[in-house]
């Protein structure tokens, strides 16, 4: 787990640190940087915010003269915009569906593997769920904690927008594509419902494995904690792909860019990231 980070929206600008392409820090797997300028933008799903955006930190502190965005939006919106042309790379924490696809002409990369965690207050003493006490709280079937284990309190659920590749994947892996009530909070991002959870100790919800910190408790499923050991070993099945997808093949600034966290260098900041490099 990692601690204090929650990244919802980051753009970046200008890096203090101004390295000229000849120096150290350009060396190796950033050479292939060297020579291209202008400006990168990304958005999407908030699960890749920290990779990307200590990505775009090295780049631009090695080669100033390229400048790369980071955003936020969540799946729904790293497809839209980069099927629109609105950004070079959008993200998301699901497979493309074969109408993104044929719609926007998409090709998708493959980056990283991360798991989905249910979520509460740290205060809360329950400690873990069955995947049956999980999908009753969501239904809306249980309603408070005493019934799985925890004090009397109304049970709050957060969940997120039907567009989340987060959501899709907790929703099919642990809800079993079941029914979530209309009582649920739903929130914009992972980000989002970090900041929710850890301020309410009545609070259920669900977060990407890697943005897991000390102000919230990832809750053990089945007996088996949600941890990127075990998303790895097979042991704990909620896990997705997070991908980053471009309008057509990526060329330019945006294929050095993807590259780049395709080799060494980039499997090294996915892994500081909280997550599973996959290249």
């Amino acid at each position: 787990m990692r601690k204090g980070r929650t990244a919802l929206l980051v753009v970046l600008a200008t890096i203090p640190l101004a390295v000229g392409p000849g120096s150290p820090t350009a060396a190796g797997e950033l050479d292939r940087f060297r020579g291209l300028t202008g400006t990168i933008n990304i958005a999407g799903g908030t699960a890749h915010v920290p990779v990307m955006t200590e990505a775009a930190r090295r780049i631009m502190t090695a080669y100033p003269s390229i400048r790369i965005a980071v955003a936020a939006g969540g799946t729904g919106v790293g497809v839209q915009k980069v099927g629109e042309g609105l950004v070079d790379i959008g993200n998301s924490g699901r497979a493309l569906t074969a109408e993104e696809v044929a719609r926007y002409g998409l090709v998708s990369v493959p980056l990283a593997l991360d798991g989905v965690a249910p979520i509460a207050h740290p205060k809360n003493p329950v400690t873990g769920l069955t995947t049956a006490e999980i999908r009753g709280i969501f239904a809306g079937t249980i309603a408070n904690w005493d019934e799985v284990g925890g004090g009397s309190s109304p049970i709050h659920r957060y969940t997120r927008d039907e567009a989340s590749g987060t959501r899709e994947v907790f929703w099919k892996g642990i809800l079993g594509e079941g029914p979530v009530t209309s009582a649920a909070n739903v929130v914009a991002s992972n980000g989002a419902m970090k900041s929710a959870v850890a301020r309410n100790e009545q609070a259920v919800g669900y977060i990407s494995i890697g943005l897991v910190d000390d102000t919230v408790k990832p809750l053990r499923v089945d007996g088996v904690a949600p941890t990127q050991e075990n998303a790895r070993n097979g042991t704990y099945p909620v896990v997705r792909t997070l991908y980053a997808n471009t309008r057509g093949a990526p060329s330019g600034l945006a294929k050095a860019f993807l590259d780049y966290l395709g080799g060494p260098e980039g499997a090294q900041i996915i892994r500081q990231s909280g997550y599973l490099p996959l290249r």
